[in-house]
């Protein structure tokens, strides 16, 4: 899986983007506040439309300003998971994950991944900042993405709790099925998590 991304978009007097090449594995994007990270995953995953450049994805274009190419969001196969979590307040963890699950079999494998098996029967109000990205990321996983892109996955979380994340990212990372772009301000995440980083700005 290959990652070939050369984009721009006019955020009000601001103009944001990038253009790298990433591989397999976990690549992080840093910068400061600002410089447009949010933006650019909101590109790749088709939810912000660039002025000019492309989104490749293994070859496959996703958007190509000059080829006339912009494939709606549900036909890029990514797997979004945004600063908060966005789940459902009145469906359990349990139906959070199976909603858009194309593999419902994979719960079991998932949950254990996440260390979340045990939050299954929960309301989403009960839960804690780290156990709320978990699930998050775990639904993201269930729709089977072709690839997974994290928002600020551990931002406003404790330290226990940022730990619990971090350990879920991580082995998410080690099982290599599937590619991951993720954002982050903190360096140390970043050294951390990523197989290679990316700076931004």
């Amino acid at each position: 899986m290959s990652f070939d991304i050369d984009v721009r978009a006019r955020r009000g007097d601001v103009e944001v983007g990038a253009a790298f090449h990433a591989g397999d594995g976990l690549t992080v994007l840093t910068g400061p506040s600002g410089v447009g990270k949010t933006s650019l995953l909101d590109m790749i995953a088709g939810l912000l439309r660039p002025s000019r450049g492309h989104v490749r994805v293994n070859g496959r274009a996703l958007f190509d300003a000059r080829g006339g190419v912009n494939l709606r969001p549900e036909l890029r196969c990514a797997g979004y998971v945004f600063q908060d979590a966005r789940l459902f307040p009145h469906r359990r963890v349990r139906a959070n994950l199976l909603y858009g699950a194309r593999d419902a079999a994979r719960l079991a494998e998932v949950a254990a991944t996440l260390d979340i098996a045990y939050l299954l029967r929960r309301w989403p109000r009960t839960l804690s900042g780290g156990e709320a990205r978990r699930v998050a990321i775990g639904r993201a996983l269930l729709s089977e993405p072709a690839f997974l892109l994290l928002d600020e996955p551990l931002s406003s979380l404790d330290p226990a709790r940022r730990e619990e994340a971090m350990r879920a990212i991580e082995r998410v990372r080690n099982a290599r099925t599937v590619p991951i772009l993720m954002v982050t301000h903190d360096v140390r995440e970043a050294e951390r998590l990523g197989d290679r980083v990316i700076a931004l700005g």
